[in-house]
């Protein structure tokens, strides 16, 4: 998703707070490493649909609808999800970018969900945004130095030694040469502008810094530069992290805990290891399944790949139950009928799933297949019991 063409530091203008407002949250008290930083539940965020002279009201689309999660202190929490499963508006929900349709978010303990401009003043040092389009994000009429010192002025704050010396010293910090201050971004290189928008990120030192696929418009080579920087900058100065992005390894390289989102949903979520060694809902399987294995000896073995069948449904009109259910080559009936809750499962994996993989299944009465779950079994390549076989396949199975 791209940003408008201007400066979008994660500290938006805001009227002088000199006197206390009744919506300011006060923010004294660090959370502790491994503490419960940021909780997020039932979050939902739908955009409207209007047509018509009078602009009614004909549907919405659900972007997020409905998540639970949380960041501890000190950690990288991964998301990761086929393009259009709400990432990124998840990630401007979080820092109230985006105004929430429902749910609510607590940062160190407090509810910042509603809070007004005022209000969210003291917790905008706290939580920055790096955007995914370095091009778009930075404004080509503003200098580096300009770019990267606004936050300071729009939250009053002198650094000591002076707004200049600070953000040599950020530039610099981030693999930047000092003396680029007073250039422009058109200057620079994709890499180096996505390096100018984290020194504006790290300005005011924040406690959570949220990265909306920060690599994924970079070349391969300048891609592990950026993310061998987030990962230093998180030891040197104790960052929290989410981590948006599409990219498996990427993910796995900087990740903690990974979120795996689909129509606005999170199915699964797991520490790093147990996920990938053994993904439990079938949507996580598929993901990993994707992920090409350097390896020039497997060049001539069987591909494991699976294949999902169609294409990702309308976030504008969810399938009912599982959203996963018209692609799944294990949907029953209960799948179809009834949304499986995100629930704690073995190794710790929270999974939302009526037949996970890799665990006991959570409907063992419900064993017969929907005819589209044999179809989906069949572009996958996964063998399917003959007990699971509904009636009407196994009769078209006959005729033909």
């Amino acid at each position: 998703m791209r940003e408008n063409n201007e400066d979008r530091p994660a500290a938006p203008a805001a009227e002088s707070a000199s006197e206390p407002d009744a919506g300011t949250v006060a923010l004294d008290k660090d959370a502790a490493p491994g503490e419960v930083l940021l909780k997020v539940t039932g979050l939902q965020k739908h955009f409207p649909i209007r047509k018509g002279v009078l602009q009614r009201q004909v549907g919405s689309v659900k972007a997020v609808d409905g998540i639970d999660f949380d960041v501890r202190s000190g950690e990288t929490l991964g998301v990761v999800g086929e393009s259009g499963c709400g990432k990124s508006t998840m990630g401007r929900l979080i820092t109230r970018l985006l105004e929430p349709t429902a749910g609510t978010v607590e940062f160190e303990g407090r509810d910042i969900t509603h809070l007004g401009v005022r209000g969210m003043r003291p917790m905008r040092r706290d939580v920055q945004m790096i955007f995914q389009d370095p091009y778009s994000s930075l404004n080509p009429r503003h200098t580096v130095g300009a770019i990267v010192s606004a936050p300071f002025k729009l939250q009053g704050v002198t650094p000591e030694g002076g707004v200049k010396k600070e953000v040599q010293r950020l530039l610099e910090v981030v693999g930047l040469n000092p003396e680029h201050y007073n250039r422009y971004p058109h200057e620079f290189s994709g890499g180096q502008r996505q390096r100018i928008g984290i020194a504006r990120a790290l300005a005011l030192k924040p406690k959570l810094v949220v990265a909306d696929e920060p690599v994924s418009a970079l070349d391969v080579s300048i891609q592990a530069q950026v993310v061998n920087l987030l990962d230093d900058l998180q030891q040197e100065m104790g960052l929290t992290y989410v981590i948006i992005a599409h990219d498996l390894s990427v993910i796995r390289h900087v990740s903690d805990r990974i979120a795996v989102m689909y129509l606005g949903k999170i199915v699964e979520l797991a520490d790093r290891k147990s996920l990938y060694e053994s993904p439990m809902h079938p949507y996580t399987n598929a993901l990993l399944s994707a992920v090409p294995v350097p390896d020039p000896r497997r060049r001539a073995a069987k591909s494991e790949r699976i294949l999902l069948r169609g294409d990702v449904p309308s976030p504008i009109a969810p399938p009912s139950g599982c959203r996963f259910h018209t692609r799944c080559w294990k949907a029953t009936e209960i799948c179809k009928t009834a949304e499986p809750p995100l629930i704690p499962l073995a190794t710790g994996h929270q999974v939302a799933c009526h037949h996970p993989e890799n665990a006991e299944d959570q409907a063992p009465q419900d064993t017969v297949l929907l005819t589209a779950a044999v179809e989906a079994a069949e572009a996958a390549g996964v063998e399917v019991p003959e007990t699971a076989v509904p009636d009407a396949s196994k009769a078209e199975a006959t005729e033909a």
